[in-house]
C-alpha cells in the first residue's frame, strides 16, 4: 500500500508521453486502521477546506474552479456531494453540463463554460465541463455539425487538425482565466469497464437507485474503447504545468474521495486567501460598536 502523498504524485500527468492504460483504477492508500481511518484524515481535510472556502469567499478576489470528467457512473455526482458537504453553499456553485440547447448552439463551443465561470470569492465545480468537446464530440463526431462552424459541414472534414486546433482553444481558454484570478483543477474519475458493468448492475437492482439508471448510459457503453482514446488524447494535449490533469484511480469511492480532497485542500492553501484587513478607523468603530451593545445586554 502507498501513502496520500506517494499516489498524488504518480497520478498527477505531468509529460505528454502520457498513456491512460497505464493509469491504475484502483489503489489501496496506506493506512493503518483500514478505510475509517481514510474516512478520519478525508474529514479533517472536508474541515480545512470549509475553512479556507470562507477565507476565499470574504477575500473576493480570487477564485478556483474545479473540473470532474468522468466514464458514466464513475462516482462524480457522489464526490461533490461527498467533499462539499461541509462548504458554505454561498460561495459554491456547481454546474452540469449536458447536450446544448439551441441557443447555446448559436454561440461558440466555450461561450456556455464561460458564463458560468467562478465570480471572487467562488469555487465553481464543472460536473462534464468544455472537454465534453474533446470527448463525446470526438466519439459522435456529428455533434460538431450540429455547431455550425463554417467549413465543417461533413464528418470526413473533421481531421486531427481540427482536434489540435481545439485542444489548443482549450489550454488557451485555462490559461486566460489562470491569468486573470481563476485557478483551475481537473479530474478524470478512471474506472474500470468492470467496475462501471457492477455499479450499472446495482443501479438495476436496487429500487432507491432506478432514477440514476438511464437507457442512453448502457449505449453509450458500447463505446468504451472510443471513449478511452478520446480521454487518452484529450489529457495528453491538455495537461499543462499551470493547469495538469490528475487521474483518480476511482473503483474505490473512499479512496477516490480522500485523494481528491487532499489535491483541493493543497491548491486551496497554495492560493492563500486571507480575510480582508480592516483599516485603524473601522477596528476603532468596532471596539465602540461591541462596547455599545454590551451595555445593551446589561440593560
Amino acid at each position: 500500500m502507498k501513502s496520500i502523498e506517494d499516489i498524488q504524485k504518480s497520478i498527477r500527468v505531468a509529460n505528454s508521453q502520457f498513456k491512460l492504460s497505464d493509469f491504475s483504477t484502483l489503489v489501496s492508500l496506506k493506512s493503518s486502521k483500514g478505510k475509517n481511518n481514510l474516512k478520519d484524515s478525508l474529514d479533517k481535510d472536508i474541515e480545512e477546506i470549509s475553512k479556507l472556502q470562507n477565507r476565499l469567499y470574504a477575500e473576493n478576489s480570487q477564485s478556483l474552479l474545479i473540473i470532474f470528467q468522468g466514464m458514466d457512473s464513475s462516482g462524480k455526482d457522489g464526490t461533490i456531494k461527498h467533499i462539499m458537504k461541509g462548504v458554505n453553499p454561498q460561495g459554491v456553485l456547481v454546474s452540469s453540463f449536458k447536450h446544448p440547447s439551441v441557443l447555446e448552439l448559436e454561440h461558440d463551443y466555450l461561450w456556455r463554460h464561460s458564463i458560468k465561470l467562478p465570480e471572487h470569492g467562488q469555487i465553481v465545480i464543472f460536473n462534464r465541463s468544455h472537454y465534453e468537446n474533446v470527448l463525446i464530440s470526438k466519439v459522435h463526431p456529428e455533434l460538431i455539425l450540429a455547431e455550425g462552424i463554417k467549413g465543417y459541414d461533413k464528418i470526413s472534414k473533421i481531421d486531427k487538425a481540427f482536434w489540435k486546433l481545439r485542444y489548443n482553444q482549450i489550454n488557451q481558454f485555462e490559461k486566460r482565466n489562470i491569468e486573470t484570478g481563476t485557478q483551475v483543477l481537473k479530474f478524470f474519475l478512471h474506472i474500470s469497464k468492470d467496475e462501471q458493468c457492477k455499479r450499472f448492475l446495482d443501479r438495476i437492482n436496487n429500487p432507491d437507485k432506478h432514477w440514476k439508471f438511464s437507457s442512453n448510459d448502457i449505449e453509450e457503453r458500447k463505446y468504451w474503447a472510443m471513449y478511452q482514446e478520446a480521454y487518452d488524447q484529450a489529457i495528453k494535449h491538455t495537461s499543462t504545468k499551470i493547469a495538469p490533469w490528475f487521474v483518480i484511480p476511482a473503483d474505490d469511492k473512499i479512496c477516490a474521495h480522500t485523494l481528491i480532497g487532499r489535491i483541493i485542500l493543497e491548491k486551496l492553501k497554495e492560493m492563500k486567501p486571507t480575510f480582508p484587513p480592516k483599516t485603524e478607523q473601522e477596528e476603532e468603530y468596532m471596539q465602540k460598536a461591541a462596547l455599545n451593545l454590551e451595555l445593551e445586554l446589561k440593560h
